[in-house]
């Protein structure tokens, strides 16, 4: 009687091993991963042993990329399919790899447990063919046996030695197990319907085979409760074996035990074939889902991207597909590998036209430095001319000239602007000294405090009307007093703001603390204008002690920053350009 079932294919499914829980390793330390590899190494339980093994090794590569990443000695734009692959693949800094050791500790173990499992798989595989030879003469007596004619207190022990020699020898390659216990089985009925034996014996070894396959029914009826599923069907091909190494029952019970037994097994498979056409329609929905992904990432990076802010923009965008990638179940396992590859070629180019364009962008940085180091040079031998007039339109042009000039290096940029408006400030502070009396900078200075005292000063009438009058007032008198001394302006614009917002904290708040009327002249154009830029250089400089206390902000406050030198940049312009309208 044959089963319907291949054992040997079926307790090696891939599929039913991947479902089997997991040890949880990932909270274990590096150093903590080596040693349990090492104890492993001493386990007896082979199965457990490969396993475990490479649970082990993935949780190590998995935290050793990690680790480095955070270490800073590697590049995780993205992660590859395997962590052995991506820490094989790290991009390191010029400096000694303090990981290098226990990572090159842990390939030793590995390749020594490699070595010991090529061992013993081929050491296994021998005595597989050892125990076909074994098997295939006990046929061969067995055969001989059953067509002798003898009495049967001679053939019946006989008999019973082969079955036992039989059920001792160990499992055979799985190509030939089918055939070698079919025919087995064949000769063992042989035995017990052709040679004349003595009828009590035999029933009396047809009533125990009875009572052990009723066993195994029952063992197999009680799997059919079991909750998962994927173990009850391995024991199910072990009651399998089981059954084929006792020998018949009694004719009568041959056909209902069997059945009895088929129909718990069957209930069994249905279940287990339900299972995986459950998991099926699952990993065909996370390849749906890991579809859309690749196709969200591989219009990301086919974008045309024009700066940095949208490259870190866009960079988000990927990190963020990143993170939900990884929290999609698997796909089949014939599409699994497929998908992933099309992620990370996505990925991949997207992060390649990334490094292309910040090394354009390295090199257009450090033209610049160049350009803005010769503005320096020339500004600095200017900075002593006596020819204000000349002198200051050359200036205006300087400054012009470097707020057309893009962005430097961020380590140089502050050094760099402090040095030419260093030379900036020297002349126009020598020039302010020097000034006629219609352009009484000092004096200027003198009214602009005076104005900032009266606006403290002033007493709120309570009439809305009236009050907004007179903080008009206020700002007009301002726009219409001169320039002060270069090195004065700010701190005497920080008072009068502050001033206005104490005085008139709701209009001057709402109208910037600026005129509301429109300018009359080129001049009150410039000098709103140039209010402005310091009410904005205010704002910027307010947001970015906002950012630094909160993480990941860095980009933020680039951007910030940048925004606040080119603002002071322009504001250096637009007071040249102030100047000379008033020395016209």
């Amino acid at each position: 009687m044959s089963v319907d079932i291949n054992p040997d294919a079926l307790t090696t499914s891939d599929v039913a091993e991947a479902t089997e829980p997991a040890a949880n390793w990932s909270e274990k330390s590096l150093v903590e991963l080596v040693q349990a590899f090492e104890e492993l190494l001493k386990n007896e339980d082979r199965l457990k042993m490969y396993k475990e093994a490479e649970a082990i090794k993935a949780a190590f590569y998995k935290k050793l990329i990690k680790e480095k990443a955070e270490a800073g000695y590697v590049s995780t734009e993205v992660e590859d399919a395997t962590e052995e692959a991506a820490a094989e693949t790290l991009v390191t800094e010029e400096r000694e790899d303090p990981f290098s050791r226990i990572e090159e500790g842990f390939k030793e173990i590995y390749a020594s447990y490699k070595k010991e499992r090529a061992e013993y798989n081929r050491q296994q595989e021998q005595e597989r063919e050892q125990n076909l030879a074994l098997k295939e003469a006990v046929i061969a007596d067995l055969k001989l046996l059953v067509e002798k004619q003898e009495d049967v207190n001679a053939t019946f022990p006989e008999f019973r030695e082969i079955q036992n020699r039989w059920r001792v020898i160990g499992p055979v390659p799985a190509t030939n197990f089918r055939n070698l216990n079919e025919t087995y089985q064949l000769y063992v009925e042989q035995f017990y319907d052709k040679v004349k034996i003595n009828r009590e014996l035999r029933d009396l070894d047809f009533k125990k085979n009875l009572e052990a396959k009723e066993n195994f029914c029952v063992q197999a009826e009680q799997l059919a409760e079991r909750p998962n599923i994927v173990e009850a069907f391995k024991e199910l091909q072990k009651l399998h074996d089981q059954w084929k190494e006792y020998g018949p029952v009694a004719k009568e019970f041959r056909e209902p035990i069997w059945e009895r037994f088929k129909a718990a097994t069957a209930v069994i498979n249905r279940k287990y074939q339900a299972y995986f056409e459950e998991m099926k329609e699952h990993q065909t929905e996370n390849l749906e889902k890991k579809t859309k992904l690749c196709e969200q990432v591989e219009e990301i990076a086919a974008r045309e991207v024009p700066g940095s802010n949208e490259w870190n923009a866009f960079s988000k965008e990927i990190e963020d597909i990143q993170k939900v990638w990884k929290t999609i179940g698997f796909a089949s396992k014939k599409e699994n590998q497929k998908i992933y590859d099309r992620f990370r070629a996505a990925c991949d180019a997207f992060y390649s036209r990334k490094r292309e364009f910040y090394s354009s962008y390295k090199d257009s940085m450090n033209e610049n430095l160049e350009k803005k180091i010769a503005l320096c040079e020339q500004a600095e031998a200017l900075k002593t001319s006596t020819d204000w007039k000349k002198t200051t339109d050359e200036f205006i042009a300087l400054q012009k000239q470097w707020k057309e000039i893009g962005a430097v290096p961020r380590k140089k940029s502050e050094a760099l602007w402090k040095r030419f408006r260093s030379a900036c400030d020297e002349f126009f502070n020598e020039r302010d000294k020097q000034a006629k009396p219609e352009n009484d900078f000092y004096g200027n200075l003198r009214a602009k405090k005076k104005l900032v005292e009266e606006i403290k000063a002033y007493v709120l009438t309570g009439d809305e009307a009236k009050d907004k009058e007179a903080m008009h007032a206020f700002m007009n008198r301002w726009q219409e007093i001169g320039f002060v001394p270069f090195k004065e302006k700010d701190n005497i614009m920080d008072a009068y703001r502050s001033a206005l917002r104490e005085k008139f904290p709701h209009d001057a708040s709402r109208k910037g603390g600026r005129n509301v009327r429109g300018p009359r002249t080129e001049k009150e154009r410039l000098i709103q204008k140039y209010t402005q830029l310091q009410q904005d250089i205010v704002t910027y400089e307010n947001n970015v002690g906002f950012f630094e206390m909160s993480r990941n902000a860095a980009p933020l406050i680039s951007q910030l920053q940048e925004k606040i030198v080119k603002a002071k940049e322009e504001l250096e312009v637009l007071a040249g350009q102030i100047r000379s309208l008033e020395e016209e």
